[in-house]
């Protein structure tokens, strides 16, 4: 009886698969030698090159610019500074090549100098100088000399990621390099506002009575990622209208994480926002995502020199911003300011406008379109805004996702004391600074701007 089900059982298994001979274990070990070797001999055959002088200098630097010789202008003071009156009039006029100043890593120092290095060993070093690669380098004194060279790496590689971008801009004509230092240095406590944009770098050309720029920035190390192509998208310069006379700036994005990301990054401003003013998690959550438009009003009178206008797009997110407004107002009372008399909370989700104790008005929040498909919050610091428009009734179009549009009025911010002291002159000296950023892939944002020079 066993029989048929011993045929069963013999017909359902899987015929055995043949076996196939194994390699000797010599043969074996072989094979596992070149498998580890041979990447290890191509690497050692041909490694990555080695860092020349200009690229060790952009990872000893926190601002680096770079500048086409122009040998027929006046011999810049910088160079009379480094090499003496005589020697920098002779140098200047032999320059053909591209010479740069930086500052080192905490931008607290003076300037060096660095410019090609043509007659090499042959030329005796001047004073607080020293060669990098193919470059010559000037100290401002004998102690930045010996910080910059403690901070050198002869072993350095070629560099990955923003470097390999960066460095074909800064060969050659005009531009400029920075890191998270040197942004620092130059917008002190505005630089969280620009965590996206930590280190980077810009080609500069000068048009006409505009100071054009075009470039790419992102917030990691410039030296993190694979390397990629340094070409950068073939798009105009910034077609931004001009700033009206009444504003002194505009900042428009996709969402407020452009903003905030690197204030709310930090524990520090997150407990007061929850402790003082209600705004937790959820409610960071809702600013991040929701696209926004900042602006900044000239004052003529009163006690504020400027007021703030930030317009907030809440799509679907309506009833969650009407009940972070209750939070506030709660908060707001809290602290002694106070709302139209009588006003009740549900009243105080839909518009409120608060004052100090002496009837001084210090901001407030309206709603605009609420009963729309399109509703738009409008929160102000200061008295309240004379006009309320929604965003697209500017002309300007809303920017894409991850986009950024700035414009900006720095001499009247500057007139008014408003603009970061380190800041340059051409800078402040300006009628309209306007820029844009678009994001890229890996991490970087593409920048293009253009700066309107008053001579």
């Amino acid at each position: 009886m066993s029989r048929p089900f011993d045929r069963l059982r013999r017909s359902l298994v899987a015929p055995a698969l043949p076996r196939l001979p194994l390699p000797p274990l010599p043969a074996t070990t072989a094979t596992l030698l070149l498998l580890l070797l041979l990447p290890g001999l191509a690497l050692w055959r041909w490694p990555r090159p080695r860092a020349q002088g200009l690229e060790q200098l952009m990872a000893a630097s926190s601002l680096l610019q770079s500048f086409a010789a122009s040998p027929d202008r006046p011999v810049p003071a910088l160079w009379r500074e480094r090499f003496g009156a005589t020697p920098a009039t002779r140098l200047w006029r032999e320059q053909r090549r591209t010479w740069w100043q930086f500052w080192g890593p905490h931008a607290d120092g003076g300037a060096y100098l660095a410019v090609q290095d043509n007659a090499g060993s042959q030329r005796p070093l001047p004073a607080n100088g020293l060669r990098v690669g193919n470059l010559l380098v000037v100290a401002p004194d004998a102690l930045s000399r010996r910080l910059l060279q403690d901070q050198l790496r002869p072993d350095q590689r070629a560099g990955r990621g923003l470097y390999s971008a960066c460095l074909p801009r800064l060969e050659s004509g005009q531009g400029v390099f920075w890191n998270a230092s040197g942004l620092g240095a130059l917008v002190g406590p505005l630089a969280p506002l620009l965590e996206a944009y930590q280190e980077g770098c810009l080609s500069l050309s000068l048009e006409s009575s505009e100071l054009r720029w075009r470039g790419e920035a992102t917030d990691r190390a410039a030296t993190a990622g694979p390397a990629r192509s340094v070409r950068a998208p073939d798009v105009p310069a910034s077609s931004l209208p001009p700033l009206p006379p009444d504003l002194l700036l505009e900042l428009q994005g996709s969402s407020l994480e452009q903003l905030f990301r690197g204030l709310l990054s930090r524990q520090l401003i997150r407990d007061p926002l929850a402790a003082r003013y209600g705004i937790d998690t959820k409610g960071l959550a809702l600013l991040r995502r929701s696209p926004f438009r900042l602006r900044l009003q000239p004052q003529a009178s009163g006690p504020f020199q400027a007021s703030l206008e930030l317009q907030v797009a809440v799509g679907r997110d309506r009833q969650a911003w009407r009940d972070l407004l209750l939070g506030l107002g709660r908060s707001l009372q809290a602290q002694a300011l106070q709302d139209l008399p009588g006003a009740s909370p549900s009243s105080q989700a839909q518009a409120a406008t608060w004052r100090r104790e002496d009837g001084v008005v210090l901001g407030g929040w309206r709603w605009i379109g609420d009963s729309g498909p399109t509703p738009q919050l409008l929160l102000f610091l200061g008295p309240v805004p004379s006009r309320w428009q929604t965003m697209t009734t500017t002309g300007v179009q809303a920017p894409g996702p991850g986009s950024l549009w700035l414009r900006v009025r720095p001499q009247g911010l500057d007139q008014l004391g408003l603009l970061p002291e380190p800041l340059p002159d051409l800078v402040r000296r300006a009628d309209q600074l306007a820029m844009e950023a678009a994001p890229g892939a890996g991490g970087v944002s593409w920048l293009r701007g253009r700066l309107q020079v008053i001579p």
